[in-house]
């Protein structure tokens, strides 16, 4: 394809409405377009690497076993009345009426349309296991539409759904579809992991998002250090913390008060008292289903909400305001203890907390904190230890022991066991084979396409433009023509391209009448794995640049035989990118 033919609108500079590196380089490199908020155009360039990866996602979903269709992306409302989401999803859910006064919807999701396709087509056991997918546009109503195509509120979702009879043959169909999404990824060439999960508004039993990792991501996810030999990560709201305690009942010195004015935070007393912060023991205050709830955590480290919601099985947890404050402690926030606490029945305190017998509190007094605190010896409520806290880099992996690391992930798949929510709720059943009436057991996998290319720029950039791995590169290698006018230069890169597409590379062939430098930023700023330049001085000189864009390694081939040695020479341009 020649550049002079194309529509590539190149910027200098990015939208001042772009916030991240994808949404900056995807407009910069002329791939997208803002139509209007989070609802973007695809122009020829990013719409090629766009198809690349909803080809890669297709073959591997019918080389699992699911089948293709194609659902309408308006809804009505009556499915989602009948699943009971039409309340419950809220604002996020377009919804609008027709002509007739019928309420309808543009679909954020589609379980309900794919089980009302399935009720009363699929009759007998003898017609399942099915798995159905589709490539389809989705909208949700974002409130704050923002970071481009990571959190537009129009995008392009593979969905897919699978029916089961039984537990046993959802666990198989999750299993491939797990096993489908590795694939998937790995064959993107990204570098990602799949996390346990929370559903979320989706709903299940059972979960797995698959993030792309990237310094910029959304999420903190924390990883086994020992990849790939072990697989185990999780959100970091949902890392058990597997080290188990025994109580320290070392001798500890009397407990005494001290003076800690105006000394509120954790920061601030360390640095009056010179100690770190595992020295101190932090009390935290909570209204939990409207019952008064005490948290001991050591100082360093943060709260696990989701933890403490399933230990004490509550809906609504809230931080106690000042006022309850003041009644549990008689002082202000800031200065709470455990140690005569008053309004609470018991003290929840993470589990690390037994490996100390010798700590730094509050002293439900205003100003005043207490030194030498014994939680067996000083605290007269009950105090239950469990795992409270979030996970930290250096935690025990829960699987090989190995350590933990704290990565950056974004979100581009995920994966539900979705029990019998859906297949109840819409009376999609099926007769056994013993002609008894049975709910459907489904599955939901999702994978955000266009989100794909965009975490796909976020793990692979530099302050030049975008990397892309040769498997989502809307071409393999740009042809950099210095100067198309000159008959010698012209003709050797005609040359290069039919020799290129000779061995099946797709070329972009940049023929501009422009600049060098204008040329060389382009090629940077696109990021196509390969850039062969092919300019008067070189050609003088008899050779051919070639420049590995991943690596930034330019090198020379002599041009006399550059058909003999590029093979080999773009080989271990796609072995560099092997992870």
């Amino acid at each position: 394809m020649r550049w002079s033919r194309y529509y590539i609108p190149t910027l200098k500079e990015a939208p001042a409405d772009a916030e991240v590196v994808s949404h900056k380089l995807l407009v910069r490199a002329g791939m997208i377009r803002k139509l209007t908020s989070g609802i973007y155009t695809w122009l020829p360039l990013g719409l090629r690497t766009l198809e690349k990866a909803k080809a890669i996602v297709r073959r591997e979903m019918n080389a699992a076993g699911a089948l293709e269709t194609l659902l309408p992306m308006v809804q009505p409302g009556e499915l989602w009345e009948e699943s009971g989401r039409w309340k419950k999803y809220g604002k996020e859910l377009l919804r609008f009426k027709d002509r007739h006064d019928r309420d309808y919807c543009l679909g954020p999701t589609h379980e309900e349309v794919m089980t009302d396709l399935l009720r009363g087509e699929v009759k007998s056991y003898r017609q399942l296991p099915l798995n159905l997918y589709q490539i389809q546009t989705k909208y949700r109503d974002e409130v704050r539409p923002r970071f481009g195509l990571m959190r537009g509120r129009e995008f392009l979702m593979k969905d897919a759904y699978s029916f089961d009879v039984d537990d046993e043959g959802a666990n198989k169909s999750y299993a491939a579809m797990k096993d489908a999404y590795h694939k998937i990824f790995s064959s993107m060439g990204l570098d990602f992991r799949p996390v346990e999960a929370d559903s979320g508004a989706i709903g299940g039993n059972y979960s797995h998002e698959f993030m792309v990792l990237a310094e910029t991501g959304e999420d903190a996810i924390t990883a086994c250090t020992n990849w790939p030999a072990c697989t185990w990560a999780a959100n970091v709201e949902r890392a058990p913390i597997k080290t188990e305690f025994v109580q320290d009942e070392t001798p500890c010195p009397a407990m005494e008060e001290m003076d800690t004015p105006e000394k509120h935070s954790i920061e601030e007393l360390c640095e009056f008292l010179g100690v770190t912060a595992d020295k101190l023991i932090k009390t935290l205050l909570f209204m939990a289903d409207g019952k008064a709830v005490a948290v001991l955590l050591r100082g360093d480290r943060e709260l696990n909400e989701i933890k403490l919601a399933h230990l004490i099985d509550a809906d609504d947890i809230q931080f106690a305001t000042p006022e309850q404050v003041q009644a549990m402690t008689g002082a202000a926030v800031g200065f709470a203890g455990p140690a005569g606490l008053q309004g609470v029945e018991k003290i929840y305190a993470d589990k690390e907390l037994m490996a100390g017998n010798d700590w730094i509190a509050g002293a439900n007094k205003t100003d005043k904190h207490v030194r030498h605190l014994s939680l067996i010896r000083d605290v007269a409520l009950p105090i239950e230890y469990a795992d409270l806290r979030n996970a930290v880099a250096g935690d025990p992996c829960p699987e090989c022991g190995q350590p933990l690391e704290i990565k950056r992930g974004i979100e581009v798949g995920h994966i539900f066991k979705l029990g019998t929510k859906y297949s109840e709720a819409l009376r999609a059943t099926f007769l056994d084979e013993n002609g008894k009436e049975r709910i459907i057991v489904m599955g939901c996998y999702g994978i955000g396409v266009s989100r794909v290319v965009a975490a796909c720029i976020e793990q692979n950039f530099d302050e030049n433009g975008i990397k892309f791995p040769p498997q989502l590169a809307p071409y393999d290698a740009q042809i950099v023509c210095l100067d198309p006018k000159d008959k010698d230069v012209a003709s050797k890169s005609d040359c290069i391209e039919a020799f290129l597409e000779g061995m099946g590379l797709e070329c972009l062939y940049d023929d501009r009448e422009e600049r060098p430098g204008v040329k060389f930023k382009d090629a940077d700023l696109i990021g196509l794995p390969v850039q062969i330049t092919v300019g008067g001085k070189g050609l003088k000189n008899g050779v051919i640049e070639v420049k590995n864009r991943r690596t930034g390694e330019k090198s020379t081939i002599d041009a006399d035989k550059f058909e003999m040695i590029f093979p080999s020479w773009y080989d271990s341009v796609l072995e560099s990118w092997k992870r």
